[in-house]
């Protein structure tokens, strides 16, 4: 095998190692839903504030009711449901878990602003895919839209609640 042949399938075996590793978008959907849930719980037990636990009960449900949106599209498109969020989701929860009152709800809010503003980006550029799964993340968009509106509220509230 000449040298150029060999980069050449030296760089295809790495793209395809590398492709094999990124996780589907639908898979990445599912663990937000199951870490949005959680959180959402875990405002409504920790949260000072009652805009907190509102929002809380707000992510509980739209995400609950998008999870069972997104399994039915990883059924119809083969892809095995996760059963728990990613281990940086994990994180998240377990650093706001030994939070609570006026400190959770500021840290709460400023995470949920920055997660949103990351998923409704990477939403919107599945929103442009044609299949399922393009459909679910063009109909979730609305929901997550609400939800960063939401937090950007709450992160706002608690900031002058601190001052």
């Amino acid at each position: 095998m000449n040298k150029l042949a060999f980069v050449v399938l030296a760089l295809c075996s790495n793209g395809v190692a590398f492709a094999a590793t990124q996780q589907p978008f639908i898979t990445r959907a599912m663990q937000g839903n199951l870490a949005e849930v959680q959180m959402g719980k875990l405002a409504q037990q920790r949260g000072a504030s009652q805009q907190a636990k509102s929002f809380g009960q707000m992510l509980k449900s739209d995400h609950q009711a998008n999870q069972q949106k997104a399994h039915l599209v990883a059924k119809e498109t083969g892809v095995t449901p996760p059963t728990s969020p990613s281990a940086m989701q994990k994180s998240d929860y377990d650093r706001l878990s030994k939070l609570s009152g006026a400190a959770f709800d500021q840290q709460f809010a400023a995470m949920m602003v920055k997660d949103h503003r990351k998923d409704i980006g990477e939403f919107r550029r599945e929103a442009r895919m044609k299949g399922p799964v393009g459909q679910y993340a063009k109909q979730t968009l609305p929901t997550l839209e609400r939800h960063l509106r939401a937090a950007e509220r709450l992160e706002h509230s608690s900031q002058t609640a601190a001052q």
